[in-house]
């Protein structure tokens, strides 16, 4: 593997219409067709211009796989002081990290309780460049053997496949903002934990600093008695089918119109979802997608950000992050969470669209059930708590 101090140009090569001090996106490498050592190559000349960034980094989708394997794999945690800011944020689905050093403390508890984890890039896609800093989403299938205590309990010896997006906004080799989807559910159940008491240890110390769920009614999805907005919000995209896509979402999620998915997705599209599921068809995705708003009838689809690239396998890779805000109002595909409990959650979502000739082939979706556990486990720890202060005060 090439060091840190090896030398790598400056200059990028460029299509001829691309301007000066820009990508030609067809430069920068990609994930799905190449093994990891093509990933991260030696004597690779740079790419892209990458003002900032360490020598050994080709290009941003090199630097995103690379430094990730060199912290995790390579043992190197040392490389997060180089490669986050002291104030970066990273959100995760139970919770938020909002310093470097708590980042240092929790990869290193991780990475002791699950010593035999490879975290294997699936696929990158990002946006931006060298002046106003990148934007990638790195979907990683992730693997491993639960042999040492932690967060899990004692070591059950069990072994577990899980999916991971996560979105990183990058400027000079410092990640200073992360959004991290685990499908920890996926993991516990694998590994043979009763998901109902990790999702309450889970919630527990937030209970006990005061840190309580706070429901505030409606999500403004519906404003009043109208019904939902007929176009979306499209500032966020950055071309045309990134536009087209955020109608599609919109039509499909907000306005409920699930027919919608026999136009925009291929007959044979494959869907790749939390708990590792494999789907294939209209019927599937349909399914999940009511599933979904099954549980949470009343959940508001919010787009955060949309990126794209074009594929070597053809069409376009685009991704997307979103939340969803509603209410645990009814019974759907999420199967822990049981009978509604009337509960407020968000749900913190990432989604990646293989699009060609104009239909989705491929689509993965992560977010984490667990997340949405918790937060229910976290409002019931409330409700008791208010029960018994009633009590008391009677």
């Amino acid at each position: 593997m090439a060091t840190k101090d090896q030398p790598a140009s400056e200059t990028a090569p460029r299509g001829k219409d691309t301007p000066p001090g820009k990508t030609n996106p067809a430069s920068v490498l990609q994930v799905e067709r190449r093994d990891f050592v093509d990933i991260v190559p030696e004597g690779r000349d740079r790419a892209q211009p990458m003002r900032g960034f360490d020598p050994i980094y080709t290009d941003i989708v090199d630097y995103i796989v690379r430094c990730t394997h060199r912290i995790w794999d390579e043992r190197d945690v040392g490389l997060i002081y180089t490669h986050y800011t002291h104030n970066c944020v990273v959100y995760h689905a139970t919770g938020t990290i909002y310093n470097r050093e708590d980042v240092v403390h929790d990869t290193i508890k991780r990475m002791f309780m699950l010593p035999e984890r490879r975290g294997m890039a699936t696929q990158v896609i990002w946006n931006g460049n060298e002046d106003d800093g990148f934007y990638t989403s790195h979907l990683v299938t992730g693997t491993g053997r639960h042999t040492q205590p932690g967060i899990y309990g004692k070591p059950t010896g069990r072994t577990f496949v899980a999916r991971t997006i996560a979105d990183c906004m990058i400027y000079e080799n410092m990640i200073y903002r992360e959004w991290l989807v685990v499908d920890s559910m996926a993991q516990v159940k694998q590994i043979g934990l009763d998901a109902q008491a990790y999702a309450e240890n889970l919630a527990r110390p937030y209970f006990e600093k005061g840190l309580l769920a706070v429901d505030m009614g409606e999500n403004r999805r519906l404003i009043g008695q109208y019904p939902p907005e007929t176009a979306p919000d499209t500032e966020i995209a950055n071309t045309d089918l990134e536009r087209e896509v955020l109608e599609w979402l919109h039509e499909i999620h907000n306005k409920r119109m699930f027919g919608k998915i026999r136009e925009v997705y291929a007959p044979t599209v494959q869907y790749h979802g939390p708990l590792m599921k494999e789907l294939y068809g209209h019927g599937a995705v349909t399914h999940q997608t009511v599933g979904l708003y099954a549980t949470v009838p009343d959940g508001f689809y919010m787009p955060q950000h949309i990126c794209s690239v074009p594929c070597e396998e053809g069409g376009t890779k685009v991704a997307v992050r979103w939340l969803i805000e509603g209410h645990h109002l009814g019974w759907g595909v999420m199967e822990e969470i049981g009978a509604p409990t009337g509960k407020r959650v968000q749900i913190m979502g990432m989604s990646h669209f293989h699009i060609k000739n104009g239909r989705i082939v491929d689509e993965w979706t992560n977010y984490d059930e667990m997340s949405v556990l918790m937060q229910i486990k976290l409002a019931q720890m409330a409700d008791r708590d208010s029960a018994v202060l009633d009590e008391g005060d009677a």
